[in-house]
């Protein structure tokens, strides 16, 4: 071997851990979008309103709420590469309880099943994000976060793809021929549908496990593998100390209503659209939420570039104020205008979620992991805020008007933008 080739043998080495964990971000987009399909298959299969096919993030989101501060505190005691095992083994795991779900046809023990998929997202989320973050200088966190976010919505992609093609495959059915099925046919069609909601979730369950053993057999750096002593740092005391942390908790009060909006849009697009332009079939629906995830993905490589040149609060206040105005008409004004509005809110919205999170931890230092877990909790966002969606929905009567759900969302992550800003400078 050539002493060239013995200089590049560790760089070379070091590439396989890495690629495994930026794929942490490919994976968690698959099951985060998955819903978005999920709910417009359960609401025909279970014949729900808006509310409760909200659920499906309601349950999705209180897993990321519930077991954040655990994985931060485990992370602390075993490690970034243990969280990351732990994490996997509860997403596998959920997605098998998808077969028992659907052999019992029980839509709680669905939303059970979510739960543990996003309690194993929880610990992934927790340690990947601060662990890109402080991967350089901090100056440039938040463009770095958003380039390693930019594979989120690959996965967010595939997900929905996934769904589609297992989960709207099927001719759908209006609540009237539902409720004139004779026993039998929808004893039948129920057990179809019940088969084509649980395999792609085996598929996934198969790939994470499988992701997994491939974590465990690889080799990473001391950084993934050791553990904290900064005494008091990870503690139970150092999380309460961090809610003085002003720009910190309003990193988290911004988070909780982006993520909010994020979740509500894509949860309801496919329902949006088919209102909107009634012509509009299932399918065809979905294929909007497949190019708002591209748009999505678009504007992660745009912003990053765009952050060379323009500083992140500045640019996070124009996004924010223009995805603002984008909901506002797509509740004003409807049809295939309106679709397109709602579609195009996902380019704006794209940098929001990294460039909150890396301002929000800025100057932290070790306590980043700490504060990771808190921003992390506020994902509880897409629980609170898509059932809230539903019930403006079903009170007035049409999805259009609970698009106003996420404008003032979105002005919520202006008014950090431009509070953040003011103190930095």
């Amino acid at each position: 071997m050539s002493s060239a080739a013995v200089a590049r043998a560790p760089r070379v080495a070091g590439l396989l851990p890495i690629a495994l964990i930026v794929a942490l971000f490919f994976l968690w987009g698959v099951a985060n979008n998955l819903n978005d399909v999920l709910i417009a298959h359960f609401r025909e299969l279970f014949t729900l309103g808006d509310f409760q096919a909200g659920l499906v993030q309601s349950a999705f989101y209180l897993g990321y709420f519930s077991l954040a501060i655990p994985a931060a505190l485990f992370m602390r005691a075993s490690g970034y590469r243990a969280a990351v095992l732990t994490g996997l083994g509860l997403y596998g795991f959920g997605a098998l309880l998808f077969w028992p779900a659907a052999m019992a046809q029980s839509y709680p023990f669905f939303l059970l099943a979510l739960f543990v998929i996003a309690s194993g997202l929880a610990f992934l989320e927790t340690s990947a994000n601060p662990l890109i973050a402080r991967l350089g200088p901090e100056e440039t966190a938040s463009r770095r976060l958003n380039l390693a976010q930019a594979f989120n919505p690959l996965g967010s992609i595939a997900g929905v793809v996934l769904g589609s093609h297992f989960l709207l495959s099927n001719p759908t059915f209006l609540l009237e021929e539902i409720q004139a099925m004779d026993p039998v046919s929808l004893a039948e069609w129920r057990a179809a549908e019940g088969v084509a909601v649980h395999l792609p979730y085996l598929i996934v369950a198969g790939v994470v496990l499988g992701w997994a053993v491939l974590i465990r057999l690889t080799r990473f750096p001391p950084i993934a593998t050791q553990r904290d002593v900064d005494e008091g740092v990870g503690t139970l005391a150092d999380f309460r100390s961090l809610f003085r942390e002003r720009r910190l908790m309003s990193g988290v009060i911004a988070q909780f209503f982006y993520v909010g909006a994020q979740v509500g849009i894509w949860s309801y697009l496919i329902r949006y659209a088919q209102v909107a332009v009634p012509a509009i079939g299932e399918r065809e629906a979905a294929n909007w939420l497949t190019v708002s995830l591209v748009l999505f993905m678009a504007g992660r490589f745009v912003g990053a570039a765009l952050m060379g040149r323009i500083a992140a609060l500045p640019l996070l206040a124009g996004v924010a104020g223009i995805a603002a105005l984008l909901c506002v008409a797509a509740t004003m004004i409807g049809g295939s205008i309106g679709v397109a509005a709602l579609v195009a809110t996902s380019f704006f919205m794209s940098i929001m979620y990294p460039t909150i999170f890396a301002e929000s931890v800025a100057g932290l230092g070790p306590r980043t992991k700490s504060a990771a877990a808190l921003l992390v909790m506020a994902i509880i966002g897409g629980a609170v805020l898509t059932a809230a969606m539903g019930a403006v929905s079903d009170a007035s009567g049409s999805i259009l008007w609970a698009m106003l759900v996420p404008a003032g969302c979105f002005l919520v992550v202006l008014a950090f933008a431009l509070r953040v800003g003011t103190q930095r400078a």
